[in-house]
């Protein structure tokens, strides 16, 4: 595999990584920060999306010069990884994004009364 290639999954793994864990260090933040607050950390839901979005297009990246190389597949665990931890990382974005439309659905409702 050529070393470009190899590059590709290790940033994928560590863009898929980033993505998993950029939300919940936010909320872990926002305990102990008197100005950070909890609805605050939802500015973070674009951040792990562009990780997440990063990680796929990386993996994709690592997967192809794979299949056109002719040394020995290193990276294809490493981009498989960070495939599949960029898709968690967008759920999880997905699911924080729904949770914030809850949260202003419900704060919409509450103050028309």
């Amino acid at each position: 595999m050529s070393r470009g290639g190899n590059g590709s999954a290790w940033g994928s793994l560590a863009a898929g990584l980033a993505s998993v864990a950029v939300l919940p260090i936010g909320v872990y933040a926002s305990r102990f920060s008197d100005t950070f607050d909890l609805i605050h950390a939802g500015f973070l839901i674009p951040v792990a999306i562009g990780l997440g979005l990063a990680a796929l297009a990386l993996a994709r990246r690592a997967r192809w010069r794979t299949s056109v190389s002719l040394a020995a597949d290193t990276g294809q665990r490493l981009a498989t990884a960070g495939h599949v931890l960029g898709i968690v990382g967008l759920c999880m974005a997905a699911s924080a994004l729904v949770a914030l439309g809850v949260y202003g659905l419900l704060e919409y409702v509450g103050s028309r009364e």
